[in-house]
């Protein structure tokens, strides 16, 4: 399923890469040839705009062929910052595009000598422009959403950006056609200042990512309902998240309602979480979850606390005057609240049915065994029954 998604967002990417840069190429030759032949300097800012999205539609079919790949063994958790990394360069590229171009239309709203007066013609190159680079926001825009591509829809605002400068332009031909010759100046600054505003929203994502920044504060929420509403989850803390292009992995530390649940049940309920997560939260891919049995984050189990060999055989000494250890067939240990609580099972027939005998040997198991402050509460079973 995830390999079909992979494949999926490579074609999207590529299908709209391929007809956004031929659509670009195409604009920006009518709106450089126009604003040079109809002379007007708006006109030509805004065909070099074209022409970084040219470029920027290789860089998204280059980062989609990239990011759509699985993961491997250099990069276990994917491919999708090839995204993140192409978006980053598309924000430079298009910064470096506003500052040339407000530059040059600077200079020439002081020199009144080097003011363009554009032509009538060149409102149609504008009007082509608007209505074209619209149509392809849309179509952009549609795919990143079936994919979920951030890098697309990036790209998708692009386009619109396109169309949105272009309308700039319109205004400023107009008026210079009008009679005020500083118009289609001021219209090409104004195109770049918006092209720099968008460069800087790209640029300021991406960098967030490549420095781990998180999820958003309603994505957590999501994250913290989907994971409260599985069966045996108490609480969580220690929520980290952290994105890979379209893709985000998550850690998560989840409290149990019961702690003394066996492992393998604690298991089930991580698989659980895990699963929910995936399939409810669209960007989730990758999970990791620590089952807790108490806050560890609140409280933290004691690094000094014995292992189970070194357990074993403390209760071994402890134990040692009362024989009917000897038949115990398990233990189990429970570290909780700084302490242990020890689990004991005998054979069913060792008590043979006398309840006075089985409540003395634990008893003498309890009294033993408050000797040593390590170790909290007793909880002793025969057979299928239990006396604790």
């Amino acid at each position: 399923m995830l390999e079909n998604s992979h494949t999926q967002r490579a074609d999207a990417i590529s299908k709209t890469a391929l007809v956004g840069g031929l659509v670009d190429l195409g604009l920006s030759v009518i709106k450089i040839v126009a604003g040079l032949l109809w002379h007007s300097q708006a006109l030509l800012a805004d065909g070099l705009h074209s022409l970084s999205d040219l470029l920027s539609d290789g860089i998204v079919w280059w980062a989609g062929r990239h990011a759509a790949q699985a993961p491997d063994q250099e990069h276990p958790y994917g491919h999708g910052r090839y995204e993140t990394l192409a978006t980053l360069v598309l924000g430079v590229l298009l910064l470096a595009v506003a500052l040339g171009i407000g530059w040059d239309a600077g200079k020439r709203l002081f020199l009144s000598g080097a003011l363009l007066r554009p032509e009538l013609p060149a409102l149609i190159a504008v009007l082509v422009s608007i209505l074209v680079k619209e149509w392809l926001y849309w179509w952009t825009l549609g795919y990143a959403r079936q994919v979920r591509s951030e890098l697309l829809r990036a790209n998708a605002w692009h386009h619109r950006s396109d169309a949105i400068s272009s309308i700039v332009v319109l205004v400023g031909i107009s008026g210079t056609l009008a009679g005020l010759p500083y118009l289609d100046a001021v219209a090409a600054i104004l195109v770049a200042v918006m092209i720099a505003h968008i460069a800087w929203g790209l640029g300021r994502r991406s960098i967030r990512e490549l420095v781990d920044t998180g999820l958003e504060a309603e994505r957590l929420a999501l994250i913290r309902e989907t994971i409260d509403a599985v069966d045996g989850v108490r609480e969580i803390h220690r929520l980290r998240t952290r994105r890979h292009g379209w893709q985000a992995a998550l850690d998560v530390h989840v409290l149990l309602a019961d702690p003394r649940v066996s492992v393998s049940e604690g298991h089930m309920i991580a698989l659980q979480v895990e699963r929910r997560l995936i399939s409810q939260v669209a960007e989730i891919t990758d999970v990791t979850v620590h089952i807790d049995p108490e806050n560890d984050e609140a409280e933290p189990t004691p690094a000094a606390l014995p292992t189970r060999p070194q357990v074993l055989e403390r209760l071994e000494r402890l134990w040692a005057g009362i024989p009917e250890t000897a038949q115990r067939r398990r233990t189990i240990l429970h570290y909780l609240d700084g302490r242990i609580d020890v689990e004991v099972y005998f054979p069913l027939d060792l008590c043979a049915g006398e309840c006075s005998r089985a409540q003395t040997l634990r008893e003498n198991l309890q009294t033993a065994l408050a000797k040593d402050p390590t170790f909290n509460r007793l909880f002793v079973h025969f057979g299928g029954c239990r006396n604790k």
